[in-house]
């Protein structure tokens, strides 16, 4: 067997031995798109004014944290069954009824007690966590009341919550629907906002529209008079 051939085997043989080898290696999964907008916005914010303060954090949420200061990626912390979260160099927090905006101003006060002199502390959602934000429940004069549960993908307010729920009763009251939720300062009380949602649908009001918590209760009420 002439010299040539032989090394031309040998050389197509171990070519694709290796790409044999290469095939059988399982590939390596693709980053999920959404998780790397969420951590690439975290990355690239530094003004803690932008951070989002409608949503309110819940558990099984998980978060995007950095200090600017520090010049580090953003790391991951993860909220608790009991709504707690634990940050680097301060320890377990809760974060119960708080916005992302509102949980990085309680982290920085803490920090620049005994870490930094200024810290600028960025919190975000990470997106591709995000699941049901609880339940509302909604009574009275609708098409189908019942609990409801939250969209943790949009911004959910009164409003699109009675719509969800098949729109008003033939004898309901749309001006003067009760929304009953706990106070922020003191969870074993609530309080009324009485909501206009004629005049949010008509009007286009939609910063009469409030955005609903866990725990919300919608009472749509009877017309006095029905006519």
């Amino acid at each position: 067997m002439p010299f040539n051939f032989l090394f031309f085997s040998i050389t197509v043989f171990l070519v694709g031995w290796a790409g044999i080898g290469r095939a059988q290696s399982p590939p390596k999964p693709a980053k999920n798109p959404t998780e790397y907008a969420a951590s690439s916005a975290i990355a690239s914010t530094n003004s803690m004014e932008v951070l989002d303060d409608h949503r309110k954090i819940c558990p099984g949420d998980r978060l995007s944290y950095r200090v600017v200061e520090e010049r580090k990626a953003p790391a991951p912390l993860y909220v608790t069954d009991s709504g707690e979260v634990e940050v680097p160099l301060i320890g377990r927090i809760s974060v119960v009824n708080k916005t992302c905006r509102q949980l990085a101003f309680d982290i920085k006060p803490a920090l620049e007690k005994d870490y930094f002199y200024k810290a600028t502390v960025i919190v975000g959602l990470d997106f591709s966590s995000m699941r049901s934000r609880g339940r509302v429940y909604i009574t009275g004069e609708v098409k189908s009341g019942g609990p409801m549960e939250i969209p943790a993908d949009e911004t959910f307010t009164v409003t699109k919550a009675l719509l969800r729920a098949g729109g008003f009763g033939d004898f309901a009251n749309k001006r003067k629907v009760r929304l009953i939720r706990k106070k922020a300062e003191n969870p074993s009380e609530t309080e009324t906002i009485y909501v206009d949602v004629e005049e949010i649908i008509e009007k286009g009001r939609q910063d009469k529209d409030p955005v609903l918590n866990p725990d919300d209760m919608i009472v749509v009420p009877k017309k006095l008079i029905n006519f």
